[in-house]
């Protein structure tokens, strides 16, 4: 089994072995991320995974959803995913959208995945051999997944709010979980779920990459214990999965993502908040 994050020199040293499937988190970001891609590159052999349109719950109200169980085993198959391939997920932008497709792949069970440290900036400027184009599928995979387990409900996070054993940890920018400034997205209140925590997602990386190991031990036990059941929010459910790979990183096995996150939260008038 391979590791939970891979250096772009072991995805190239690896990357012809045929249980290796590369997938591209494509998510746009709300914010602006620099990035130097002039002429449209990515890693060759690249299976595109839209993570705006596609891989969501078509039927939810909010944005990044995880979908059903079947329409997530269906996806992957169209993909060519099989049950035993070894999966590197990687984004255009360091580590933004790849966490996201790396917790959504081991909550179906599928713990081969890996997220490519530095994603495809990293790859550009090792110099690595390019393509201009994405993969298609050869055929249906074989994937198979028995249930969807590392995402939580509204109702869930109610039902643990006041659990001390639970941590809520939310990857919001400071200003906007101290509610100094509005939400990107209309309609929504400011402020942060009642005793969550903050670590803004970039506080656990550097240049786009992920932090060393030992730093982000540092980072989590001054905030949480290793025994605690960690949750992470942020906007959408997209960015929670930055901190959350980290954690795992770090040596905490209780990680789990309130996938409505605060599109949910911040919209409903009647579930309490603190600023």
């Amino acid at each position: 089994m391979i590791s939970d994050l891979v250096s772009v020199e072991w995805l190239n040293n690896h990357r012809h072995q045929p249980q290796i499937k590369i997938l591209e988190a494509g998510l746009k970001p709300p914010f602006p991320i620099p990035t130097e891609n002039p002429d449209n590159l990515r890693i060759p052999n690249t299976l595109f995974v839209d993570l705006d349109h596609d891989l969501i719950d078509q039927n939810s109200p909010f944005p990044h959803m995880m979908p059903s169980l079947d329409a997530f085993i269906d996806q992957m198959q169209k993909l060519g995913i099989n049950s035993n391939d070894q999966i590197i997920v990687y984004d255009q932008y360091g580590i933004f959208s790849s966490p996201r497709l790396w917790m959504m792949l081991k909550s179906a069970g599928h713990n081969d995945v890996a997220v490519l440290d530095g994603g495809l900036p990293a790859w550009l400027k090792a110099g690595f051999e390019t393509s201009k184009s994405y993969a298609n599928p050869e055929k249906l995979g074989s994937f198979s997944a028995k249930a969807i387990d590392g995402f939580l409900n509204v109702e869930d996070i109610l039902a643990i709010l006041n659990n001390p054993e639970h941590t809520i940890i939310d990857a919001r920018s400071e200003e906007r979980y101290l509610g100094k400034v509005a939400e990107p997205r209309a309609g929504l209140r400011v402020g942060h779920i009642p005793k969550s925590l903050n670590l803004p997602f970039g506080k656990v990386l550097s240049n786009g990459y992920m932090k060393q190991k030992d730093e982000l031990k540092e980072i989590f036990s001054n905030l949480v214990g290793l025994e605690d059941q960690l949750i992470f929010s942020c906007g959408s459910g997209v960015t929670a999965c930055i901190p959350a790979l980290a954690a795992h990183l770090a040596g905490y096995q209780h990680i789990n993502i309130y996938d409505g996150s605060w599109a949910e939260w911040g919209a409903d008038s009647k579930l309490p908040i603190e600023v």
